[in-house]
């Protein structure tokens, strides 16, 4: 599968970094499009409500003026919207992430065959009227596999989806180039969208700026940029996610002491809210908040320029990872809510396999491969996002690399200088950020070819594509996509995380949590996702 970075257009490339899960709360600073006030027009349905219509308001840690269009947006406040707003053929639990049916009436009786058959749900509307239809679903599939268009969803599906086919109105093929039953679960990153809508003249620009037309349990009424989004539940809707909320009203407030503010005290005027700083859990439980931690994917990670030297040297590469005193950042930074990597993924991945190279805390060993690569004296600027976490984590990795005689400094800046100096091929040593490919799913295949590939936008970054073992590791990675026997698959990917882990080009040093905070005496059936946003589809009013 090829990185989904790359085919993003390259005027929305920095948006679709800094307003993903993918890098973090990185995504709580605006893009190119904030300025962009179009989409649906205002109803002004921002109250608090009361009584049997009350509405449920969310407090999300990230902005919501990113890219909306499901094909291609990033975004953590969008996707998670998106959850509510559209469906896919088929959608994922948000925690385990196991498929059921969603817009298809029930699940391909056979996923490792080659073609999957889908009848669409009797009845089912879009939230403007109109029927959906077969023509619905072939219109955003082709989209997605239209070699002219470029769009992020197209990563997910272009190596073993070949095609999707209408059978009849209610019925569509899907045609596989090879077996491949992870690819089930994937379909929920497909929302099907009107056709009549969204294949007019400037639509899709429409549908970047916030324009929402699914047909899922709540269907949006308004949009404000940097303010709000505003949903109701959808009448027509007839599917398996039935809407518990009337009305719900999200705010975005990127700065952690209002959205914490927002939950918090008898006058609370939210009654959830994600991204929770550590430092503010016990406050929030002692004021009758449940708060809870999703743990997974969200991670601290190393970027190397290997055009840089000594960075082009592994050892050096490694010898930085092995001085990073992790138990200190994770007790001291993290406040014990994360794990020092033991893999690329996570140790909750059903994937998940103690690499071979582990980066333990070991500064002696850290001396050792600095001297072999014959480097001393080496002066490290350390290029950080300036996302909360991230900056509590910067004083233990510059007393790390102090302690081996690697003279550091940090310079955190705004995500958007980071990645504005990367994309204009600025030069730099190290890179740290965050980065979290949960919100796509769990499968490694999807997690690895998301962070690598030869044409990969992180692996452009790194400068690291046309190294001779990068090579051969797309090579590996693309043959383990394509196996068909699951054990054989598991152990191939397995083999070729050993040399990532090995190479530490781009490379996690912790894992961690992320918190999500409730008023247990207003809601009911919440769950803490690893991912950012949150998922109200099966939550309801306590009373």
């Amino acid at each position: 599968m090829r990185d989904v970075t790359h085919d993003v257009p390259a005027p929305h490339r920095r948006s679709f970094l800094k307003h993903t899960g993918a890098l973090g709360a990185a995504a709580a600073l605006s893009s190119s499009l904030a300025a962009c006030s179009a989409g649906p027009e205002s109803t002004n349905d921002t109250g608090s409500g009361g009584g049997a219509h009350r509405t449920l308001t969310a407090v999300i840690g990230y902005g919501n003026d990113g890219s909306w269009d499901p094909t291609q947006t990033a975004s953590a406040f969008a996707m998670a919207a998106n959850n509510h707003i559209y469906e896919g053929l088929v959608d994922t639990d948000p925690i385990t992430r196991a498929p059921y049916a969603a817009l298809a009436t029930r699940m391909p009786t056979d996923p490792t065959a080659t073609s999957w058959t889908f009848t669409l749900r009797p009845g089912a509307r879009f939230h403007d009227g109109r029927p959906v239809t077969a023509d619905d679903v072939v219109f955003v599939f082709d989209r997605i596999l239209d070699p002219d268009t470029q769009t992020l969803a197209k990563g997910f599906f272009a190596s073993w989806l070949k095609d999707v086919r209408r059978i009849d109105a209610h019925n569509v093929e899907l045609v596989l180039r090879f077996p491949f039953p992870e690819g089930v679960s994937r379909l929920t990153l497909a929302k099907i969208m009107p056709k009549h809508v969204y294949e007019r003249p400037g639509a899709w620009d429409d549908a970047i700026r916030g324009k929402a037309v699914g047909s899922g349990p709540y269907r949006q009424t308004a949009h404000h940029p940097k303010s709000n989004t505003t949903f109701a539940a959808f009448a027509g809707y007839n599917g398996p996610r039935r809407p518990a909320f009337d009305r719900m009203n999200w705010l975005t407030i990127v700065d952690a002491a209002p959205r914490v503010a927002r939950i918090s005290g008898a006058a609370a005027g939210a009654q959830i809210a994600d991204n929770i700083p550590y430092a503010n859990i016990r406050q929030l439980e002692k004021g009758g908040m449940s708060v809870a931690g999703g743990a997974g994917m969200n991670n601290l990670f190393l970027m190397f320029n290997t055009r840089h030297r000594p960075f082009d040297d592994v050892r050096v590469r490694q010898a930085l990872h092995y001085a990073v005193d992790t138990g200190k950042l994770v007790q001291v930074a993290l406040k014990g809510h994360g794990r020092p990597a033991s893999s690329f993924l996570d140790e909750g991945n059903p994937s998940h396999r103690r690499a071979r190279t582990v980066y333990d805390h070991d500064p002696e060993r850290a001396k050792a491969l600095l001297k072999a690569a014959g480097v001393s004296g080496l002066h490290v600027d350390l290029l950080a996002v300036n996302v909360s976490w991230i900056v509590d984590c910067l004083p233990t990795l510059k007393a790390s690399w102090d302690a081996i005689g690697v003279r550091t400094t940090l310079s955190p800046q705004e995500t958007t200088a980071v990645f504005t100096k990367l994309d204009q091929k600025q030069d730099y040593q190290v890179v740290a950020a965050a980065s979290n490919p949960n919100q796509f799913g769990l499968d490694a295949d999807l997690i690895m070819h998301y962070n690598y590939g030869p044409q990969n936008l992180w692996m452009q970054y790194a400068r690291w594509a046309d190294d001779p073992v990068a090579r051969q590791l797309f090579k590996d990675m693309d043959r383990a996509t394509r196996e068909p026997d699951p054990a054989r698959k598991r152990a191939m990917i397995q083999d070729y995380l050993d040399v990532v882990a090995e190479q530490a080009v781009l490379y996690p040093v912790v894992h961690n949590e992320l918190m999500t905070a409730w008023n247990p005496r207003k809601l009911t059936g919440i769950r803490a996702q690893p991912y950012p946003g949150v998922n109200l589809l099966q939550a309801k009013w306590t009373h």
